[in-house]
C-alpha cells in the first residue's frame, strides 16, 4: 500500500474557479456603444437617402425645364418662316420674325389660314413712304403718316427702321382690323406706330409697283389694287 506524503495532507484542495461575473457598468457601456453605432448608422442612411432624393428631383426637374424649352423651341421651329403675298401687281415674299415678334407673328400665321388677307385691299399708299392693306379704314390719320415722313432724314436710323418692312400697326388689337403695311423707304420713328414682324425678301418691284399707282387726296388708290391670297412657308 502506498503511503501518503504528509505534504500532500497539509495543502487544500484546489477548486475549480467558476465563470467571472460581468459588472453592470460594463453592460451599460456597451449597451450605450451598440446604441451610438447605430444611430451614427442610421442618420449617415438618412443623408445619404436624403441626398440621393434631392439629386433625382434636381435632375428631374431640369430634365422637365430642358423638355418645356426643347418643346417651345420645336414649336418656333416648327412654325412657317415665310409667306408669299401673292396681289393684283405680282409675289411678294416676306421673311416672319418668329424670335422677334412672336406673337404678332402667331397671330398673322393664324388669320393666313382663315385667309382673313384674301381680297384685302390696299387703301393707302404714300409714295416713299408706305403701302398699307386692310378692311377697314386706318386710325392713324394720314397727316401724322406725312408729317412724321418729313423728319425722318433728321433722325437716327436703326435695323428696324430699313425700307420693304412687313408691320402691323400697334392699336389694332383684335384680328378683324388687322392690317399689313409695307414701308417703301426708312422710317426713322417706325416703332412708335408699328409692331415690326417681317421683311420684304423678293418682290421689292412689286411693292414699287403697288407704290406708284395713282392716288387721291386722301392717298386712296383711284383703281382697286389688293391681296389675292397669302401660301405659308417653311423654306424658300
Amino acid at each position: 500500500m502506498a503511503k501518503i506524503k504528509p505534504q500532500a495532507l497539509l495543502n487544500p484542495s484546489k477548486k475549480k474557479k467558476g465563470p467571472s461575473r460581468i459588472s453592470i457598468s460594463t453592460i451599460i457601456v456597451c449597451n450605450l456603444v451598440v446604441a451610438v453605432v447605430i444611430l451614427s448608422l442610421v442618420t449617415t442612411y438618412r443623408h445619404w437617402s436624403q441626398r440621393s432624393r434631392n439629386t433625382i428631383e434636381h435632375e428631374t426637374q431640369g430634365q422637365r425645364f430642358e423638355d418645356t424649352n426643347t418643346a417651345s423651341e420645336q414649336k418656333t421651329y416648327d412654325l412657317p418662316g415665310y409667306a408669299d403675298i401673292n396681289t393684283s401687281k405680282g409675289l411678294i415674299t416676306v421673311e416672319l420674325f418668329k424670335e422677334g415678334s412672336p406673337e404678332v407673328v402667331d397671330k398673322f400665321l393664324d388669320l393666313c389660314q382663315k385667309d382673313h388677307f384674301k381680297g384685302m385691299p390696299f387703301h393707302r399708299v404714300i409714295k416713299n413712304y408706305l403701302v398699307q392693306a386692310g378692311h377697314s379704314p386706318s386710325s392713324i390719320p394720314v397727316e401724322e403718316w406725312t408729317a412724321k415722313g418729313k423728319l425722318r432724314g433728321r433722325l437716327h436710323i436703326g435695323p428696324k427702321h430699313e425700307a420693304f418692312m412687313l408691320g402691323t400697326p400697334k392699336n389694332k388689337g383684335n384680328n378683324k382690323d388687322f392690317e399689313l403695311l409695307i414701308t417703301t423707304a426708312p422710317i426713322p420713328d417706325l416703332n412708335d406706330q408699328l409692331i415690326v414682324f417681317g421683311r420684304v425678301l423678293k418682290g421689292e418691284d412689286v411693292v414699287q409697283e403697288i407704290e406708284e399707282v395713282d392716288t387721291d387726296e386722301h392717298y386712296q388708290p383711284k383703281s382697286p389694287i389688293g391681296i389675292t391670297g397669302v401660301v405659308l412657308k417653311r423654306e424658300i
